[in-house]
């Protein structure tokens, strides 16, 4: 009798599939929390107005202390509230969907240089942000923005494409063949968006600022937006670590606990694509976070994904915020664009991790 995916969860948490992957430690849920608070607590504290560590706790303890708007604190404590606690929230959130879509494409497609690019979904992505902005002007529908929606609609069209065309190639999908379609794909729609841009110049500078990367945000709108997507796919991801952990093994492995492997997969994507939108929506093309941060979690704390999710998640919204931090402050007043940033420590990662023959695959 073929058991339900609850039960093979069950199964798979009291007795790991491969021996010797590790659980997840209290410890180290305790130590990616804290790099979170304190990589939030260098960006609020980071800025062009310099703002006492005081009046960031008492903020902070205090939230309505920021609507009485008097005393000798009450412009520190508007600029926390209207910019710098949204700019970091939305940060984490970024950094986390990012890291958490790369691993679970590393996962899936059990490669080690997999990322949110694969299957060409960010570039996919990027491509229907470029267009709401260009021909939209990133305006609204019932009051909520069309940026992220055709976003995740170009997300999809792109996988969607890719999937075609990885099967059209050998008659099965392949890990194989399924990663050269999306390079294809993702080569193809990057000369479109090339396109829309030097027809539409007049966007020109717009589309530049935002493709390179930004976290600029009018507020907690902005973070509400993103939120509910962010939820959503990286709960359906941590929910399928188990079975990542199973897929390690192969495919035969999930189909022999009851679990269709092809089903795993497309859910697993399907998530990781809304988490690749919704953070390209929110904040252009940000690379290498997905290589990042996951390949640095297996170096430290071991290659389950009971560990390499959760702690990816945590890592992953702390980076981006120390990335966006530097971002703000290195060329102050100017801005650097976060992308710049993040590819300043990707490339060589990426560099180092090609050559090492020490890096251990998921």
């Amino acid at each position: 009798m073929r058991e339900r995916p609850q039960q093979v969860a069950k199964t798979l948490d009291r007795q790991p599939v491969v021996a010797g992957l590790p659980r997840l430690r209290p410890e180290w849920v305790l130590a990616g929390v804290g790099a979170v608070v304190a990589a939030c607590a260098i960006g609020a504290l980071s800025g062009p107005v310099r703002i006492p560590l005081r009046v960031v706790v008492e903020a902070v303890v205090s939230p309505s202390s920021a609507q009485v708007g008097v005393g000798p604190d009450a412009n520190n404590l508007s600029i926390l509230w209207s910019l710098r606690f949204p700019r970091v929230v939305l940060g984490a959130l970024v950094g986390a969907m990012l890291a958490t879509a790369g691993a679970a494409y590393q996962g899936v497609f059990r490669n080690p240089l997999a990322d949110p690019y694969l299957l060409g979904s960010a570039s996919g992505a990027v491509l229907g942000a470029t267009v709401a902005i260009v021909f939209a002007s990133g305006g609204a529908v019932f009051g909520v923005s069309i940026v992220p929606a055709a976003a995740f609609a170009g997300a999809g069209m792109a996988v969607a494409v890719t999937y075609l065309l990885g099967s059209s190639l050998t008659g099965r999908r392949s890990t194989t063949t399924l990663i050269l379609a999306g390079v294809a794909v993702a080569a193809f729609l990057t000369s479109v968006q090339a396109y829309v841009q030097q027809v539409q110049t007049e966007s020109l500078r717009q589309v530049y600022s935002w493709i390179l990367g930004r976290l600029v945000t009018a507020g907690w709108d902005g973070v509400g937006l993103v939120a509910p997507y962010a939820a959503i796919g990286i709960a359906i991801i941590l929910a399928h670590r188990r079975l990542l952990d199973a897929m390690a093994v192969g495919d035969e492995e999930v189909a022999g606990l009851g679990v269709s492997p092809r089903r795993v997969r497309l859910v697993v994507v399907a998530a990781a694509t809304l988490c690749t939108a919704a953070a390209v929506a929110a904040g252009g093309a940000i690379g290498f976070v997905g290589i990042i941060v996951p390949h640095a979690v297996r170096m430290v704390f071991g290659t389950s994904y009971r560990v390499v999710l959760p702690m990816s998640m945590l890592l992953g919204g702390a980076f981006l915020v120390l990335a966006d931090t530097a971002a703000r402050t290195l060329a102050s007043p100017a801005e650097v664009p976060i992308g710049a940033i993040t590819a300043m420590v990707g490339a060589p990662f990426f560099l180092v991790l090609l050559r090492s023959t020490t890096v251990r695959e998921p």
